[in-house]
């Protein structure tokens, strides 16, 4: 149980008041007006207001002291992190020069009325690299490449895979160069159709040529319903595309591929085939982050004694690595320091600072007493006199980052050739600073775990420290036929901005390999001896509800049937459902009797006639048989999956 912080005094305003006015008829009782329109209480009153603001000043003393103490063990706030997502830049048309667009391009939402612009910044330099069909080929399962660029400038009608495709066939297509970060178009004229495939599923992956062999090329457009008809295919390159030979012959590779098929997914029965092609750059794509970059910022000059500190301009400081570049002016020129977590290991002559991320405060090394007398100097002290700049540093960060996909549509300066600009994916990794108050909570529990995780707190406090930008962290203790004695199983619940209407795609809720590895590294070093951990995401399981409501007389039942499937998606959401608005706890069933509350609150709705529960594989969606309820394991969260709502309104 915490210490009860003591009130040193706890009298307010109107006791001061009536304090007074009784002091007063003690010591003067000719004085009987007791008014607030007297003159003589305006000014007891404005006394008593005075006397008021000192106690409450006098109250704030063991907070104080309280932060003082967190101070003094180490105890600082964390900084807010900064939100990140990728943007593509679509060019007018395609060109016959690189587009570069340099690092620090800044794009931004729409202002709308309420809502301020949200801008980012691009991270690195990005060059839009012009290219075309140099080559093409197939190579069908277990033959060599064969080029048939003389067959495609001839017009011959090309087979893109054998006659009777089978999975492994593919399709190569040779750009004139390496296109990394790219978007191209492939422009083909197909001339077979209805062979066989759903041209909205066909059983076809893109894939380019990189420094680690085939990579899956993201599609953003594919009008030829898998190669049947004359259109357009639009993929996005990844980073790391490269020249390579192939077929004896050099190029940027990209290449189509028959997979196998999914259950109950039609397959090619005839080969298509390709009587012309054509290959352009239409844009790139690069990360951005929202927060803005400052530059060689003069701090000051050196007083040459252990211990300076100086503030950036700006601040908080999001945390890149470095986070902050800093630089002194000596004879050699502008020297580097490093920033580090602390001064335990720093030697007299090594160049170390300390940042405090959400001040912006830069400390350098102090010297220390020892027991013989001696100073020992921690870090190095720049000469007096050295000018001391911030050569780059970004400010901001905080959860108005996490704009859904789509969101970002500005070009805050324009560009030449660069018609529009599109996240495609949701930015997430924003939060916001931590308070005072979450300081205060959780100093107790770093005081305890001291950085070794031993309970399974401990490894919940820690991973949230490692990956403060995840929305939902929880450990629990490992299955002994699953991942072995003595294991730690820590779920990671990545953030994701919901798409317009509150729906959440599976993807969005898968965290990534470097997220992962990034929380694992940070365990590793904090378990104890012989612990294992288990580091990954929760098990979803999916779960379609399947109702029919009534709705008032009068009613307009598309508005009801709307406001229905978003309080379902709203209740049964992993990250802010549940009762309340937390997200869904782990583990916790789901049953028919709550949804049949979540409905009859939506406006408009009389009567819940029927609620069936479907379990649903989000993956693959497949549905179970209807239940009433759906039961969830420990390390379970619940994904709603494709609700279905029917509302019966007057005279039906």
């Amino acid at each position: 149980m915490a210490l009860p912080s003591p009130h040193l005094d706890d009298r307010r305003f109107q006791q001061f008041v009536d304090d007074a006015k009784r002091y007063i008829q003690q010591r003067a009782p000719e004085w009987t007006d007791h008014n607030v329109s007297d003159p003589g209480v305006t000014l007891v009153e404005a006394v008593a207001h005075m006397a008021d603001q000192i106690v409450y000043r006098l109250n704030r003393v063991p907070e104080k002291n309280h932060l003082a103490f967190l101070d003094l063990v180490g105890i600082t706030l964390f900084p807010p992190t900064a939100a990140r997502t990728d943007v593509t830049f679509w060019l007018s048309a395609p060109q016959d020069e690189p587009v570069v667009l340099p690092e620090g391009t800044e794009v931004a939402t729409t202002r709308t009325e309420r809502d301020e612009a949200v801008v980012f910044a691009t991270e690195r330099e990005l060059a839009v690299v012009p290219s075309s069909l140099r080559r093409l080929a197939v190579q069908n399962q277990g033959s060599p490449v064969a080029d048939r660029t003389d067959d495609l400038a001839e017009g011959k009608d090309v087979l893109c895979f054998t006659e009777a495709p089978r999975p492994g066939d593919c399709m190569l297509f040779g750009l004139s160069t390496a296109v990394p970060h790219c978007a191209v178009a492939l422009e083909l004229d197909s001339r077979v159709d209805g062979v066989g495939v759903d041209p909205r599923q066909p059983p076809l992956v893109w894939e380019a040529w990189t420094e680690d062999g085939w990579t899956e090329c993201e599609v953003d457009r594919d009008v030829t319903g898998g190669l049947n008809r004359p259109g357009e295919v639009v993929l996005h390159v990844p980073g790391g595309h490269v020249l390579s030979r192939n077929g004896g012959h050099e190029g940027g590779w990209l290449r189509c591929r028959v997979t196998e098929p999914l259950t109950g997914q039609p397959f090619y029965t005839t080969s298509p085939s390709v009587r012309a092609a054509e290959a352009y750059t239409v844009g790139g794509t690069t990360g951005a982050v929202h927060a803005e970059t400052v530059r060689d910022e003069v701090l000051g000059e050196s007083t040459g004694l252990p211990g300076q500190r100086l503030r950036l301009a700006h601040a908080p400081v999001v945390g890149d690595t470095p986070p902050v570049l800093l630089q002194t002016a000596e004879h050699e020129g502008w020297t580097d320091w490093d920033v580090v977590a602390h001064f335990a290991a720093s030697g007299p002559h090594d160049r170390h600072i300390t940042l405090d991320a959400a001040t912006g405060e830069i400390a350098f090394g102090p010297a220390v007493r020892e027991p013989d007398g001696t100073l020992r100097q921690y870090g190095a002290v720049p000469p007096k006199g050295a000018v001391i700049r911030a050569r780059r540093y970004r400010t901001g960060g905080g959860r108005t980052g996490n704009v859904a996909r789509g969101a970002v549509r500005v070009l805050r300066r324009s560009v030449p050739y660069v018609s529009e600009v599109v996240n495609r994916e949701a930015a997430r990794g924003g939060v916001d600073g931590e308070t005072v108050e979450e300081a205060k909570t959780r100093a107790p529990i770093t005081l305890r775990a001291q950085e070794r995780a031993v309970t399974l707190r401990d490894y919940e406090e820690l991973a949230r420290r490692a990956a403060p930008d995840t929305a939902r962290i929880t450990c629990l203790e490992g299955e002994e036929s699953e991942h072995g004695a003595y294991a730690v199983r820590v779920l990671v619940v990545p953030q994701a901005v919901a798409d317009p209407g509150g729906r959440l795609r599976f993807e969005q809720l898968v965290p990534g390999d470097a997220l992962l590895s990034r929380i694992t590294r940070y365990l590793d070093e904090r378990r104890l001896i012989g612990t294992r951990l288990a580091v990954g995401p929760p098990f979803y399981q999916g779960v379609t509800v399947v109702s029919t409501v009534h709705a008032f007389r009068g009613a307009d039942t598309d508005r009801v049937r709307r406001q229905a499937h978003d309080a379902l998606y709203r209740h049964l959401d992993p990250l802010t459902g549940g009762a309340d608005g937390t997200g869904w706890p782990f583990g916790r069933p789901v049953q028919a009797g709550e949804i049949f509350a979540v409905l009859q609150r939506v406006p408009g709705v009389e009567l819940v006639d029927q609620v069936l529960l479907h379990p649903a594989d989000p993956i693959t969606g497949k549905r179970g048989e209807a239940t009433d309820r759906i039961d969830l394991s420990a390390p379970s969260l619940v994904f709603s999956f494709d609700h279905r709502v029917r509302v019966i309104g007057e005279g039906a």
